[in-house]
């Protein structure tokens, strides 16, 4: 049973998903309503496991469902259900959820398919940008395109959807590349630390987008899951043909066609048998019927080129976003290249090191052996002797360290 949620109503025990719902109908009026999974699947006409999609304490991707009666749409923390009347909004006081329910008060009580007129003059748009030919019925710019309700409410979800996570990645953008330049300019703990912060969000974040950009691609390449998402012309032609057939003379084109049956019929009721009235309104029919259609087709059209559009602006959002990891790769190949180059002289400092301790280790043997407390006759009478000792000890020292250093510089282990 569903009630209205008071203000101070309890949301339920920690770690239970809330039940709060709004509603918003074809007029764009928001209810808050408390309702269990039965009363919003007996609702919305849907299965409990499309509801569970909804569920915010399980993981499941991006997904925008067509069923029967509604679309489902679970769009990161955009998680709707979508009927031919109203739209079921999923814990709207959200932060990130309120401004979409304004947006759709705004939006949805705009167009509606009963101006049949405005439904011909879009037909007759559509048809005139195809054949290049200026159209004869102008529209209100102020009124928009006709749309069933089901594709506005999911054009404000995508639009939605599309402007946060550019939002998120306009963000990332501003703070990874002065990140980036500062690590290229100084390389330090801190920096490396924000940089793997920075990395470690965008992967997440093209993780979210590559979802969204799968499912809306996997929708536009499937017809019949996009058929599945046009409620009304599901719902039956009879909420197409009645408020089309009472405005068809707003159009040159086919209201002219219709006012002739029309005429045909008033004078085979008036002077004409009955034969001839019964074939009138079987071309009358038959007449709204292929109108009908093609009303839906063109609307099925428009339906695509909206979703296409928003697919684009999700595939500009990746974009950025690839081109910011190959900005962090080409960064980390550089800090590498650095690092390499380091350690390459460290390498060198310690060759060098180990050069001239292998040369004062053959100094030192000379003086351990001459400072040996062993009595011996030849160390009579030659004092004479140590400073030649000292000077060939030293000189020998220097010239083994430059043979060393000599080779090393022939095979290429320290620089020139």
């Amino acid at each position: 049973m569903a009630k209205a949620a008071s203000p101070g109503a309890d949301l339920g025990k920690k770690g239970m998903a809330s039940r709060i719902w709004c509603v918003l109908d074809s007029n764009g009026e928001p209810v808050t309503l408390d309702m269990d999974k039965a009363a919003v699947m007996h609702r919305a006409g849907i299965h409990a496991r499309d509801l569970r999609i909804l569920d915010p304490l399980l993981s499941y991707p991006s997904t925008i469902l067509g069923r029967e009666r509604a679309i489902v749409l679970n769009l990161e923390h955009i998680k709707a259900i979508i009927t031919a009347e109203e739209v079921l909004l999923r814990n709207p006081t959200n932060e990130h959820v309120i401004p979409i329910v304004e947006e759709l008060r705004r939006r949805l009580p705009l167009q509606t398919l009963e101006n049949g007129a405005e439904a011909l003059a879009l037909l007759e748009r559509t048809d005139s940008k195809k054949s290049g030919r200026k159209s004869s019925v102008q529209s209100d710019p102020e009124r928009g395109e006709v749309t069933p309700f089901e594709f506005r409410a999911l054009e404000v979800a995508l639009e939605a959807i599309c402007s946060f996570l550019d939002a998120r990645t306009t963000e990332l953008e501003t703070s990874a590349y002065p990140a980036l330049d500062e690590l290229t300019s100084k390389i330090s703990s801190r920096n490396l630390d924000r940089v793997r912060k920075l990395k470690s969000g965008m992967t997440r974040l093209i993780s979210r987008v590559q979802k969204v950009r799968d499912e809306l691609e996997q929708l536009l390449d499937d017809d019949d899951d996009m058929a599945e998402l046009f409620l009304t012309r599901k719902a039956g032609s009879s909420t197409l043909t009645p408020a089309l057939l009472s405005n068809f003379p707003a159009s040159p084109v086919l209201g002219s066609k219709l006012s002739a049956v029309s005429r045909t019929k008033s004078l085979a009721s008036t002077h004409g048998s009955d034969d001839d009235v019964e074939e009138v309104e079987m071309l009358l029919e038959v007449l709204s019927l292929r109108t009908t259609r093609f009303i839906c087709f063109c609307l099925h059209l428009d339906m695509v080129s909206f979703i296409q559009c928003y697919f684009m602006q999700v595939d500009g959002t990746l974009n950025k976003l690839n081109t910011l990891r190959e900005y962090i790769d080409d960064t980390e190949d550089y800090i590498n290249i650095q690092l390499d180059n380091h350690r390459n002289q460290l390498i060198q400092l310690e060759l060098v090191l180990n050069a001239a301790t292998l040369a004062m280790a053959l100094y030192s043997l000379v003086a351990g052996i001459f400072g040996m407390n062993i009595p011996y006759p030849w160390n009579d009478d030659h004092a004479y002797i140590f400073k030649w000792v000292v000077v060939a000890g030293c000189m020998l020292c220097v010239g083994l360290f430059s043979i060393v250093m000599a080779y090393a510089r022939h095979k290429g282990l320290v620089g020139t």
